[in-house]
């Protein structure tokens, strides 16, 4: 039996940045399978079913969420006001021989519980990162962050996607930084 290739974990440089659009682009491109491990909130519109409603093919999997939480704040508040503790033992890879896309939540220091962000998420998963970034005031300095931590951790990037609207100073800026890096480009045409 051959072995899937690593996850695509996706993760931004923080929160409404456009991860379910990219999400979607790369489940829809790749007819990749999907799945989002925890949802804080939105639970009758939730990522998982925007990314469905996106995606045409007839391929791709989406695979139920880990954890299901009521309230749209960081995951480990959404679980305390929910009553529980968010246990990282119970956020298992779903068994897939395809291309899975792992859409996280917010960026890459998001806690899930009082001593596991997301990035130790991204280490247990064993995945690679796409780095979703969109141009604001502020975005080169998170972008530049997110990379040095993605490195520090020796955590493999796939890929840079900007999104949204070009902002070529801030983009050229970054890949002059980062030139070993993939850089992708994506029209975010909202959640």
């Amino acid at each position: 039996m051959n072995t899937p290739p690593k996850p695509l974990f996706v993760t931004g440089i923080g929160t409404g940045v456009g991860k379910t659009y990219v999400s979607a682009n790369l489940v829809e491109t790749m007819q990749a399978d999907y799945w989002k491990p925890i949802q804080s909130g939105d639970l009758d519109a939730s990522d998982t079913m925007k990314v469905r409603s996106m995606v045409k093919n007839k391929t791709s999997v989406f695979h139920p969420e880990a954890y299901r939480l009521t309230q749209p704040f960081s995951p480990h508040k959404s679980a305390e006001l929910d009553g529980i503790v968010i246990d990282p033992k119970k956020i298992i890879l779903p068994q897939t021989q395809n291309r899975l896309i792992v859409e996280g939540a917010g960026g890459l220091m998001v806690p899930l519980n009082d001593t596991f962000f997301m990035i130790d998420l991204i280490k247990q998963l064993q995945a690679e990162v796409v780095l979703v970034v969109m141009n604001y005031l502020g975005s080169i300095n998170h972008t530049l962050l997110s990379i040095a931590m993605l490195q520090h951790e020796r955590l493999p990037i796939n890929s840079v996607v900007f999104n949204g609207i070009k902002e070529a100073y801030s983009e050229e800026l970054i890949k002059k930084k980062h030139p070993e890096l993939k850089y992708e480009y994506l029209e975010w045409r909202g959640n």
